[in-house]
């Protein structure tokens, strides 16, 4: 055997012809390196990755403990001049001879062909990988010493693959010292200095190492790296060992198997060791056909592993990687599990390649692994708390994955467990309940408090998944598991399960009351969202003290009386408790209320949710919650006019204020409505004031009697005065009244308050004593400010006050009189000639009178001067009213004023009397002093305008004059003064309407002035003014609004118009006028610029329209506006705009257009011209003609539009194709397009896009509209050609036209190559050529083409290149894997590549396969035409069946499949009726019919079977589509008439029905699924006691019948043995025939069934498991001990209530036949 190094060189001699002869195949390798090159450097591959890949991949000695370490260090040990080396250490087997021969080839890796036996890297680069980082790897193992140069070898001009013998550089003992003296050095070395550029991505590589590596591998258990240098703080590295033990405690379940695998790392950053278990399971699945890709060729199975972290991940701090291919790649899928498979990964290892098939077809499976492991994690450990298994839902994908197909994935694996039963649900008992979601039901947090506390204090539980839910573990049940419970869509309970739980258990009265609080909180917080709707009102919840004292409970829906109120109340303070309890008892037969127990009570004032508690039961279940004084409103609702409950509910009043569970204030305002009984004995609940009793009062001195009894005031009987008793408190004589006069009001003058009615006592003359006394209840109520105005008046106004006057002494009311010293008196009656003052009378009242000044003045009397002017006045006003006052009065109230100022008496009251009277004669009727006016000259001008009220002089003669002080003292106006404001307020209404002078007009502008400066409306001056013709002007008299005052500056605008606008005339109004220009604009002349403009504009605007504004005029104005703007005055922009939008400019279209509607002409407008209809002014010689252009500045100030690229908007608007495209010419196109060019910046409008929309571009196909139109270009060209679809002409545009590549695209030209899959699939039917059709399909297929609903679908079928048909794709299938469908339907595959079989799946809809309906049509053809199957058609139709098996396809076969296949002796398969042909289910039938039967009548199936077709799947099929099972078909029936005569009783019954089969039936029956008591089992086997046994020779017979659906029997007889009448009790028996087993076995088992089917007549389901006892007992002969073993071995049981039936049963049937024998010897 050779040397390692005699090998090497045997390598280099004879295959790379070093030193030998030429190998001829060395060309060949020459192509495969430089492939190799190429290969290398377009990957990104991770070589860390490769290397690890290989380091799994290698074999190891047994005992061995496979690692991998990696070292780095800062030298050069291989002198190649490496600042940095790697070497990688690797205890394996080590190379052998075909591996160094492999390594030194491409493509001839030792790992070909052997995924199967686990190896994990792909074919392709491997170990030259490290090419990537070095130039020159180093090899060391089991002798061999080489290394690989990257440059090529001078002797072969070959690179990578010649190996070099390697003596030094490094030595052994090199490597031996890096690795350490303290261990052998590994088997395997490989050396790698480093490419200096590559140092750097190396480190990171080596420091971004995950943890997790070894999560996956089977072999490798340790790995390390680190960094050597021989200053370690220059080490960059971030050093990491990692190892993995795994429990193998494996759980073996459908090919599946789990196991515990630890990881731990030690890291040189973190002196605490790192460590994670993980929960793997591991699953196979076989590969289906269609998922097979050529990477993986001859892998039959995929083993999907699933690693689940029960701790922290192990992540160095990155983001840890959710996919796995044996090592980790870089997808982060979001979810808290790990998957591993044997995914196709992208050429950098980073990535699964998802949309590869054989990936999509691991990730189908994926869902179910899941589901799997996770029921394996959370069912399997019995013995664990269900707390514990919590956790593990954290494994479920909750969140979303950023890959979308990882999301169908998580989609899946939701649905798959939303169809599990893996809830854990809340259970009381040992035993562990998991449900589907849909039956599980969450609970409100506080409830489950409330349920926990419940549960502690013996509540019983056991129901609480009895209302229609399971419920959710409350471990599982909280808010950390929200979004894991979203994810499962597990929801809460329904508000009606509180109800239905709450009055199953004992909840409200088996907790305490803290707890039972709790519960109403929880209802209260819940009520409004949950629970008022609900059957939660009917249940007993609310705790009252009923008339027996015990705690009764009542629902929230009874609380409410028929009257609305609550019956239950409960106290505010817990204080008055007792008290109103008690006084409740006194007033018990009319309240009808009750209170809740003081201990609840108690309990709501120290509950801590006490506001929220109290807030639900007063405001929603009404309880009443009352304090002392509500409770006292109450009683008082209750009295019904009972008159003793009246007078008790005072005396309650009384000593609730004195004990203070009442206040002041609550008794107050109780007593307010407090049911009083009068002195009639009547209770009177309505009432206005209370008087004392009537004996002794003083009301009764003035009154009389009380007058007010019909007012509601009341007069208290004498009741109250009297002493009482009531709940058991005692009332003193007379003690109520002080409470009475104090709370009620009880009183006597001057304390009574009066009603607002007259004092019938005040109409007539009072007494001394009682004037004295009214005038002191007067001075009461003024102190409590309570004087009803009906009885102050009735006072004021009745004659009771005794006065005097000039004629003698008389009663007048006291409003009529006067209190004065009797000097001053007689004074102001002289002077008062025109009345009489009446003065009270101090000789009758005495000087006492005097004492009650405050109450008369209150009363009306009078005691001042201004009050006698007042009177006097009044006086006087009362003649003017009745006209009595006459010329000669007007005098004296003159004189009489004078005579005050005179005597210098105060006048001022008496002048206010008088002066808004009217009563003085003017101008315009009788008016007041005040707003009149004395006439002088100077009012003048101000008649002719107003309609002053000026004094009468005629009337009053020139005597009137000597009074102007007096006058003005009453406010009449004396002397102009500027009065302005007079004139203004009695301006005529028509003041200006008769030409009004000068002098009339200048007084209403200074009226206008005066209010302007004083800030006075002057409205009315105005509406005089501008109502009428009042301004005379040039023009004659016009309206303001239609007057100017002229300015120079305008004549050039008014000459276009000639004279049209009227001027004031200055010579009429002089000068002064231009004084009042404010004035004059107010009223609406003319007085500026700008309105001037505006009202020429308004002109021109009317003009501008008509026929008179022609040429001539259109000139003159532009003239004039070229003058006035280079003036400083500035156009109003109301100017601008009439000129600019009025219809004035004549365009060559015919029609007048307004300047910015117009263009003016210019050469660059001529190419787009012949495309549109453009208003360009007419400047022909028959309009404007050329001298328009001198105005072009103008015309452009204006809005007309000069050069083309400011009127694009025009031509949007103006576009005329003409109806023949073929006369546009390319040059008026590419004009367009430089429009579309500007007009693309603001967008182009829907308008526009309609007009563009004809067919105006020329294509190869024709002229088409743009959005029917492409524009080739050079990424159109690696697809499609030009003759492919309608695309745009160049050859007549030219090479210019692909310049407007934008434009055209904006117009709906299809540019972007995928954007054209529409235009160009439309273009499908005019091609007919196959190769044209597969360009155009490849095309679409790479776009991503998808066809609208309305697009038809066909596909094209190939008659030869040329011809061929369009069909539908419901007629096509891509493939027919059995060759079943080649009439029916057409295959594509026979005429595509299969790389379009993805595009006719999914766009074109063409079925992958043919579907279940195919195939029920093939079975329907076959079923018509066929007369018999063969045998792979029909296992080729039923395998496919079974494959797809579904409710849906279930229901399909149901309904269409008439015949089925059967069984056949020939080669052929028949088919037969399906209602014909029966399941063998029963093979004693099926021998008994196929041998008395020539036709089969049983079902086919493939033998022997198949692995794709199951046999008992397929019956399974059959019996769901209709086909019978043969045992429930048949009717059987006994056809052996038995003689009595050949009947022979067997003597020793006990030897059929024996002690022996009935212990084993009672045991039976005893079991708890057959929920039986003893008297029911004793029962059923008393028939069997009662039985009587009979032998006979003949034959028992049976007859089974077949009923086919021609209506025929199919009927065979068979032997029975044995039979049993129930309604006769007697048991009949064929006798045996010797010896044989199979006659035991007969009996064995007829006999078994016939006791089962007696004795469980009510219960079928359980005949054969008895049956089975039976017959294993019979064999055995009932033999006791063999017995009871059986029994023991099948839990059966006999009680002692049955041993004592059967030892009972048994000693009767004894002592029975020791009677009947002693009878016998008697006789």
């Amino acid at each position: 055997m050779a040397t390692p190094k005699e090998h090497i060189d045997e390598i280099r001699r004879k295959k790379f012809s070093i030193g030998g002869e030429l190998n001829p195949l060395m060309e060949d390798l020459h192509q495969a390196v430089k492939n190799l090159s190429a290969e290398l450097y377009a990957k990104d591959v991770h070589f860390l990755m490769e290397l690890i890949q290989n380091a799994e991949d290698n074999e190891y000695p047994e005992g061995v403990n496979p690692s991998l370490e990696l070292i780095i260090i800062s030298e050069d040990i291989t002198g190649t001049g490496a600042p940095t080396t790697l070497l990688i250490f690797n205890n394996e087997k080590g190379f052998s001879s075909k591996n160094i021969e492999s390594i030194c080839s491409v493509g001839r890796s030792t790992k070909k062909g052997n995924r199967k036996r686990g190896y994990i890297g792909e074919k392709g680069i491997g170990f030259k990988s490290v090419f990537l980082i070095t130039a020159q790897p180093y090899i060391f193992s089991n002798g061999y010493q080489i290394r690989f140069n990257e440059e090529p070898c001078p002797h072969t001009n070959l690179g990578y693959i010649i190996p070099e013998w390697v003596e030094k550089n490094p030595t052994l003992a090199d490597v031996q010292r890096i690795y350490g003296s303290h261990a052998a050095l590994p088997t395997t070395t490989i050396i790698l200095p480093l490419k200096s550029d590559k140092i750097k991505a190396v480190k990171q590589q080596l420091s971004s190492i995950q943890p997790e590596v070894l999560l996956f591998l089977s072999k490798i258990k340790q790995f390390s790296v680190k960094e050597i240098n021989k200053d370690p703080s220059l080490n960059t590295v971030n050093a990491i060992s990692i190892s993995s033990e795994i429990n193998f405690v494996t759980r073996k379940n459908i090919d599946a198997d789990s196991y515990t695998l630890h990881l731990s790392t030690d890291e040189a950053s973190d002196v605490t060791e790192k460590e994670c278990s993980y929960y793997m399971w591991r699953q196979k699945f076989p590969v289906k056909e269609e998922d097979r890709v050529e990477r993986r060729l001859g892998v039959e199975e995929w083993v999907i592993t699933l690693a689940f972290p029960l701790g922290q991940r192990l992540n160095r701090g990155m983001s840890s990687p959710g996919v796995y291919a044996f090592l980790p790649t870089e997808m982060v899928t979001n979810f808290p599990f790990i998957i591993q498979a044997d995914f196709v990964l992208a050429s950098s290892r980073e990535t699964i390649l998802l949309d590869n098939k054989w990936n999509q077809g691991i990730l189908a499976r994926v869902p179910s692994a899941f589901v799997n492991a996770f029921n394996s994690l959370i069912k399997t450990s019995e013995d664990v708390p269900v707390s514990t298994l919590i956790p593990m839902f954290r494994f479920l994908p909750v969140c979303s994955s950023s890959y979308p197909k990882l999301n169908v994935v998580r989609e899946w694996i939701k649905k798959k467990l939303l169809e599990e039963n893996i809830i854990p649900c809340q259970s009381y008992s040992d035993q562990k309940i998991f449900s589907k979601h849909c039956e599980v039901g969450r609970l409100m947090p506080s409830f489950w408090d409330i349920l926990k506390k419940g549960r502690k204090q013996g509540v019983s539980l056991n129901s609480l998944s009895s209302h229609g839910k399971y419920i959710l573990n409350s471990s599982f049940d909280t808010e950390e598991y929200d979004d894991v419970l979203n994810f499962l869509d597990v929801e809460p309970v329904n508000s009606e399960w509180y109800a239905k739980c709450i009055m199953s258990s004992n909840l409200v009265l088996g907790v305490a009351e803290e707890d039972y609080l709790e519960l109403l909180r929880f209802i209260a917080d819940n009520w409004v969202s949950s629970f008022h709707r609900t059957d939660m009102k009917n249940v007993r919840l609310l705790k009252y003290v009923g008339p027996d004292g015990e705690v009764v409970l009542c629902p929230i829906s009874n609380i409410t009386m028929w009257n609305g109120l609550s019956m239950i109340c409960m106290s505010t303070e817990s204080r008055h408790i007792s008290w109103m309890i008690d006084w409740n008892r006194e007033f018990s037969r009319v309240t009808d209320r009750y209170f809740m127990p003081k201990s609840t009570q108690e309990a709501i004032g120290c509950f801590f949710k006490r506001g929220t508690l109290l807030e639900w039961l007063q405001n929603q279940v009404k309880v009443c919650v009352a304090s002392a004084y509500d409770f006292a409103v109450i009683l008082n609702n209750s009295l019904k006019g009972d008159q003793q409950l009246a007078i008790a509910y005072v005396h309650f009043l009384y000593h609730s204020l004195s004990q203070h569970h009442l206040t002041k204030g609550d008794v107050d305002s109780l007593c307010g409505s407090i049911p009083l009984v009068d002195n009639y004995g009547h209770v009177i609940t309505q009432r206005n004031g209370v008087l004392v009793p009537a004996n002794g009062s003083k009301w009764v001195e003035l009154m009389g009697a009380n007058p007010w009894r019909e007012l509601g005031y009341v007069e208290l009987g004498e009741d109250y005065l009297r002493p009482a008793t009531f709940a058991g408190t005692i009332t003193k004589e007379r003690q109520l009244m002080t409470f009475l006069k104090t709370h009620v009001a009880a009183s006597d003058i001057p304390d009574i308050s009066p009603p607002n009615t007259e004092l019938s006592a005040a109409y007539a003359p009072l007494t001394k004593q009682n004037a004295f006394l009214l005038l002191d209840w007067i001075r009461s109520l003024r102190y409590k400010r309570d004087l009803p105005a009906k009885f102050l008046t009735s006072i004021k106004t009745g004659r009771w006050l005794k006065i005097s006057l000039s004629g003698g002494p008389g009663y007048r009311p006291p409003s009529e009189s006067f209190l004065f010293n009797s000097s001053a008196g007689d004074l102001l009656q002289d002077e008062s000639v025109m009345v009489d003052i009446p003065l009270i009378d101090q000789e009758f009242y005495g000087n006492g009178i005097n004492n009650y000044k405050e109450e008369l003045k209150t009363i009306g009397v009078m005691f001042e001067y201004s009050e006698v002017c007042q009177y006097v006045g009044k006086h006087v006003m009362s003649l003017a009213t009745s006209s009595a006052l006459t010329k000669s009065n007007v005098f004296q109230i003159l004189n009489f004023i004078r005579f005050l100022m005179l005597k210098v008496l105060p006048a001022n009251e008496f002048i206010h009397s008088i002066r808004d009277g009217r009563w003085l004669k003017t101008s315009r009727g009788d008016r007041s002093p005040v707003g009149s006016v004395l006439f002088d000259q100077e009012w003048r001008a101000a008649s002719q305008i107003s309609d002053i009220p000026f004094i009468d002089e005629n009337h009053y003669g020139k005597e009137i004059l000597r009074y102007e002080m007096e006058l003005q003292l009453l406010g009449v106006v004396v002397g102009f003064n500027k009065k302005y404001q007079l004139v203004t307020d009695h301006l005529k209404s028509q003041a200006c309407s008769k030409y009004p002078t000068a002098e009339a007009i200048v007084l209403i502008f200074e009226c206008m002035r005066h209010c302007e400066r004083n800030s006075r409306s002057y409205d009315k001056l105005l509406q005089a003014l501008q109502g009428d013709k009042c301004l005379k002007t040039n023009k004659g008299y016009k309206l303001p609004s239609d007057c100017f005052l002229p300015n120079t500056d305008w004549d050039c605008l008014l000459k276009v118009f000639s004279n049209d606008f009227p001027l004031i005339d200055e010579d009429f109004y002089g000068t002064k006028i231009l004084s009042y220009r404010n004035e004059l604009k107010q009223a609406g002349v003319v007085v500026e610029f700008e309105l001037a403009a505006q009202r020429f504009s308004a002109v021109f605007k009317n003009q501008a329209s008509s026929s008179s504004f022609g040429r001539e005029r259109v000139l003159s104005f532009l003239s004039s506006y070229r003058q006035i703007s280079n003036t400083n005055n500035q156009f109003p922009s109301d100017f601008r705009r009439n000129v600019c939008e009025s219809k004035w400019l004549q365009t060559r279209l015919g029609v007048p257009r307004s300047p910015k509607e117009c263009i003016l002409f210019g050469p660059e407008w001529e190419p787009v011209s012949s495309i549109t209809l453009l208003p360009f002014i007419d400047d022909s010689d028959n309009y404007y003609g050329q001298g328009i252009h001198e105005y072009r500045k103008e015309l452009k100030s204006l809005g007309v539009t000069i050069k083309f690229k400011d009127g694009v908007k025009f031509v949007a608007t103006s576009i005329c194709f003409p109806q023949d495209p073929s006369t546009i010419a390319p040059e008026s196109v590419l004009s367009l397009l430089q429009c579309i060019q500007i007009l693309r910046e603001d967008g182009l409008t829907d308008a526009f896009q309609k007009k563009v929309s004809q067919s105006w571009i020329k294509t190869v196909a024709g002229y088409k509209s743009p959005d029917q139109s492409l524009l080739f270009g050079s990424d159109w060209g690696s697809l499609l050609r030009r003759i492919d679809g309608p695309f745009i002409d160049e050859e007549f545009y030219g090479p210019i036209i692909t310049a407007y590549k934008n434009e055209l695209k904006e117009i709906g030209v299809t540019v972007e190559v995928s954007n054209g899959c529409s235009l160009i699939a439309s273009y499908l039917d005019f091609h007919s050529e196959f190769s044209t059709i597969v360009r155009v399909y490849n095309y679409l297929h790479k776009k991503g083409w998808w066809p609208s609903n309305d697009t038809p679908r066909r596909i094209w079928i190939p008659n030869g290149s040329h011809n061929g048909v369009w069909i539908g794709p419901e007629k096509c299938v891509i493939h027919d894997k059995d060759g079943l469908f080649g009439s029916e339907l057409n295959v594509l595959e026979k005429h595509y590549k299969s790389e379009l079989f993805a595009f006719f799946s999914g766009v074109m809809r063409v079925k992958s396969h043919p579907s279940v309906d195919d195939y029920c049509k093939l079975w329907k053809d076959w079923e018509d035409s066929k007369e018999q199957l063969s045998h792979s058609e029909c296992s080729s139709f039923w395998a496919y069946i079974s494959k797809h098996w579904s409710k849906g396809t279930e229901k399909i076969l149901s309904d269409r499949l008439s015949k089925v296949p059967v069984e056949s002796e020939s080669d052929g398969i028949l088919l037969s009726s399906k209602h014909d042909v029966f399941i063998a289910d029963d093979l004693q039938l099926k021998h008994l019919f196929k041998e008395s039967s020539p036709d089969s009548i049983f079902v086919w199936y493939p033998q022997p079977s198949i692995p794709s077709l199951p046999r008992t799947k397929l019956l399974d099929i059959y019996r769901k589509i209709g086909v019978r099972k043969i045992s429930e078909s048949v009717h059987k029936e006994d056809i052996t008439k038995l003689e009595a005569s050949e009947l022979q009783p067997v003597p020793e019954k006990g030897t059929v029905i024996g002690k022996g089969l009935l212990k084993l039936i009672l045991g039976f029956l005893a079991d708890p699924s057959m929920e039986l008591e003893a008297g029911q089992r004793q029962e059923a086997v008393k028939g069997l006691l009662d039985l009587k046994v009979f032998e006979t020779e003949s034959a028992i017979e049976v007859s089974y019948k077949l009923s086919m659906s021609s209506g025929n029997i199919k009927s065979v007889n068979a032997s029975r043995v044995m039979r049993w009448d129930w309604e006769d009790s007697k048991f009949f028996m064929q006798k045996k025939k010797s010896g044989g087993h199979k006659n035991k076995i007969e009996y064995a088992i007829i006999f078994a069934i016939v006791i089962s089917e007696g004795v469980l007549r009510e219960k079928e389901e359980h005949i054969n498991a008895l049956s089975e006892l039976i017959k294993l007992a019979f064999l055995l002969d009932f033999d006791e001990e063999a017995v009871g073993y059986l029994m023991r071995s099948k839990n059966i049981q006999v009680f002692m209530e049955d041993e004592e039936f059967l030892s009972s049963a048994f000693s009767m049937g004894t002592n029975d036949k020791k009677r009947n024998g002693k009878r016998r010897r008697d006789q």
